[in-house]
């Protein structure tokens, strides 16, 4: 008198229970070509950062060398205003320099190395994985007299992202 319906309900439960074969294979190849896609993606913005930091990092030296600079021109003429104006080395920004002034008395420029990021010794390296330039040098010169620091150069070669040459930063 009553249709049956118990057993309709159990015969769709068991037909869709599952994912098919075919389900299965067509959402792998959809994530595949997502995957593909964010690779590149990845690996652009791990290149981009450490470009980012080379960039920064460069600019914190050469604001420590023109701010070592600013305050040898502030001296006073006497026996302790020798030499360009500029540090012997790259050390001297962090250990510090005594510029003759009793109150201050040696004048620290950073607080820790700054290293080049494309460089994998640089920790090791008395230059921090930089190139140097005096102020004798030209500007585009990739030797160093050894005098003093003027300038400093990252030594990779190669590109950025944006086309321009590391070594020409």
């Amino acid at each position: 008198m009553f249709p049956n319906y118990e057993g309709i309900h159990l015969k769709l439960m068991r037909t869709r229970s599952g994912v098919s074969l075919l389900e299965l294979v067509i959402s792998i190849t959809i994530l595949g070509i997502l995957a593909a896609g964010v690779i590149p993606l990845i690996q652009n913005t791990a290149i981009r950062s450490k470009e980012i930091e080379l960039r920064r990092n460069l600019r914190i030296i050469r604001t420590a060398l023109d701010d070592y600079r600013k305050t040898f021109d502030r001296m006073p003429d006497g026996p302790l205003k020798t030499g360009s104006g500029y540090p012997e080395n790259l050390a001297e920004l962090v250990e510090g320099h005594d510029f003759g002034d009793a109150k201050a008395g040696s004048v620290k420029f950073l607080r820790r190395p700054v290293l080049n990021p494309m460089d994998k010794n640089s920790a090791s390296d008395d230059k921090w994985g930089w190139e140097l330039r005096c102020y004798k040098d030209e500007p585009d010169s990739s030797s160093w007299c050894g005098e003093d620091v003027f300038d400093i150069y990252a030594p990779q070669e190669g590109q950025a992202i944006d086309g321009t040459k590391y070594s020409e930063w």
